[in-house]
């Protein structure tokens, strides 16, 4: 049998999940809630234990009372009436006890350790495709804020323990009145099979409305983002999104409440038939009382646990639609975890980066596709970038310029080919060690809600309280002059939306290089279009300080210096420029080199600009 090729994208998650696999979930949960809350934990069941313990003490102790009474014996009735006294206000008490300190424990667990897991399993994985799937995002979706529902679904499944327990007890003590009341049992399972039928169409439903819901918070968040209202407001499209909005919600509604209709259908006829058998049950005790077969405790105790039985029943329901309802996030949520298993996997490197380049970087036949995508981003790219180099790509808009940059960075891995760092696969290199040796700027930089200074920092989190290394960073792209105009220099808060300062889009450009910045020693810089929003006078600054800050790079570890830029000019100074066309490397050398190509593709791209910019007509 061939082997399946491996690349860049690993196969969706298809692993039937079952039962099993839900018990280690909670047995790993009840590890965590143990650690986090031991009394708390111990309590989930004492008190179900008491509370059972309390029904069954209640039924028979009103046993004792009726049969006392009718003997006329006062004093074995007022201690029979005070146990089923004693036994209701522990249950009143445990009952309330048992929600108080679930829901706090459950919140400890859910907010403390499930939900930061969630996060941090996203946000650690190595690449970024996984944010390209509509699978992945889907189930995303439902997982995003449900700690608190798969933490409950623990508890639950331990109610339903408990409540089976109790229903055991119940039916033994009826079974003492009359053996045929056993079938209580049969009755009792009913209505939990007929929900879980139910809650198997939610489930369904669930995943199928999580891409429109999906769609629906993109485009609330798309109509209330000030980054996007201009456009909204001149196109006058507020209207349109608006109802494209609603459309959405609707849809995902729809699917959701065809399946509550299903849902409460299978219930409802679930309930119907218990309350048969319920009412079958009764009208049993009460024909043999009446026949002198048992006595009257016994038609008490039938009538108290019988009671007692049908509240068990519908607590064991309420317990198992929780645990069943769950499953629409639990479902999802253990997809994402084999699908971050799966990629952790696969990106098992352990070689380290080397301390300093001695040949540089090499890419061989290196291709890679979107997700999706009907067309590969690069194609058959091979190209040797030296050690100590400045390397620039340049090239159309979609030519795969930033694609290569991504998967320098280990961002994505190729689906052909391979890069080598100093002749070793980069595919085998620790990714964490290979980036904490990269410094890049993209252009889709972030913006964190934090202190200026926090916001620099962040680019090398080792130096995080340096302030002279933050200084010296926002120095080396010359943007003292900005530090120095906001309210609170380096401890100005930023972002309008939290109640800070906004930058404009130059500043915060300015700051993301700065961030960049904050390496002093890296392998391998990445430059993707930093300068973007910048006028072309400071656009050259920067490059120029850039070109400065990476020969004093090359000297130190012999760094990589790769560059991309949208204004030729910039550009000119690279050791080594790549000219990208439809995902493929067309032209590679040196400015010079490259526009003494009488027809080719660089010298015509620089010519258009280098005119465009100068603004004299052809030919003068």
């Amino acid at each position: 049998m061939t082997a399946p090729r491996a690349t860049g994208h690993p196969a969706p998650v298809t692993r039937p999940l079952r039962p099993n696999r839900y018990l280690l979930l909670w047995a790993e949960l009840l590890a965590v809630s143990w650690r986090r809350a031991p009394l708390l934990t111990a309590m989930q069941f004492v008190i179900p234990a008491g509370m059972a313990a309390a029904v069954v003490g209640g039924a028979l102790a009103l046993r004792v009372t009726v049969d006392a009474v009718i003997r006329g014996d006062a004093g074995s009735a007022v201690t029979g009436a005070a146990g089923a006294g004693l036994a209701g206000a522990a249950g009143i008490v445990l009952g309330a006890l048992d929600s108080h300190t679930a829901g706090i424990l459950i919140g400890k667990v859910a907010a403390l350790d499930l939900g930061p897991r969630i996060h941090r399993d996203i946000t650690t994985l190595d690449g970024l495709e996984h944010l390209e799937r509509s699978d992945f995002q889907d189930r995303l979706t439902l997982v995003r804020n449900a700690g608190w529902e798969i933490v409950l679904s623990l508890w639950s499944a331990n109610g339903v323990l408990f409540a089976v327990l109790e229903l055991t007890v119940m039916l033994l003590l009826l079974g003492t009145v009359n053996p045929w009341l056993l079938w209580l049992l049969a009755f009792a399972a009913v209505p939990l099979w007929f929900d879980q039928r139910g809650n198997n169409a939610i489930i369904r439903a669930d995943l199928a409305a999580a891409e429109p819901i999906r769609r629906q918070r993109h485009l609330f968040d798309l109509a209330t983002d000030p980054a996007g209202g201009k456009d909204i407001r001149i196109a006058g499209a507020g209207t349109e999104l608006a109802n494209r909005q609603a459309a959405a919600w609707d849809e995902a509604m729809r699917l959701r409440l065809r399946a509550q209709l299903v849902a409460a259908g299978w219930r409802l006829a679930g309930w119907l038939l218990f309350t048969a058998g319920f009412g079958a049950a009764l009208a049993l005790v009460v024909h043999q009382a009446t026949r002198g077969a048992g006595s009257g405790g016994d038609l008490v105790l039938a009538i108290t646990v019988a009671a007692a039985l049908r509240q068990s029943v519908y607590t064991g329901v309420r317990y198992t639609t929780n645990v069943a309802s769950a499953g629409r996030v639990i479902d999802p949520y253990l997809w994402l975890r084999d699908y971050v298993r799966a990629q952790r996997n696969q990106a098992g490197a352990t070689v380290p980066a080397p301390p300093r380049l001695r040949h540089g970087i090499t890419l061989d036949r290196v291709g890679f596709r979107y997700p999706g995508a009907t067309g590969p981003a690069l194609a058959d790219i091979s190209v040797h970038l030296p050690a100590g180099s400045v390397v620039a790509l340049v090239g159309e808009y979609g030519s795969g310029k930033t694609t290569l940059v991504k998967l320098l960075g280990k961002l994505y891995r190729p689906d052909t080919g391979r890069i080598l760092v100093d002749g070793v696969p980069l595919d085998e290199l620790e990714t964490g060690i290979w980036r904490s040796r990269i410094s890049a700027t993209f252009q889709d930089f972030g913006r964190f809600p934090t202190r200026f200074a926090e916001n620099v920092g962040v680019g090398d989190l080792p130096r995080l309280p340096d302030r002279e290394r933050i200084a010296a960073a926002v120095r080396e792209v010359d943007a003292t002059g900005l530090v120095d105009r906001l309210p609170d220099g380096l401890d100005t808060e930023l972002d309008a939306a939290f109640g800070g300062v906004d930058l404009s889009e130059g500043q915060w450009q300015k700051t993301a290089l700065a961030r960049a910045a904050m390496r002093p020693e890296p392998l391998l810089v990445l430059l993707d279009e930093p300068t973007a929003s910048l006028d072309a006078p400071s656009e050259q600054e920067i490059f120029d300080r850039q070109m400065e800050r990476s020969r004093r790079s090359a000297a130190g570890t012999n760094a990589v210096t790769v560059i991309v830029s949208h204004r030729f000019s910039t550009v000119t100074g690279a050791d080594l420029i790549l000219t990208l066309h439809r995902g493929r490397l067309v032209e590679a050398g040196s400015h010079r080199e490259l526009m003494g190509i009488p027809d080719g593709r660089y010298a015509a791209l620089y010519r258009i600009q280098a005119e465009a910019y100068d603004m004299r007509p052809p030919g003068d």
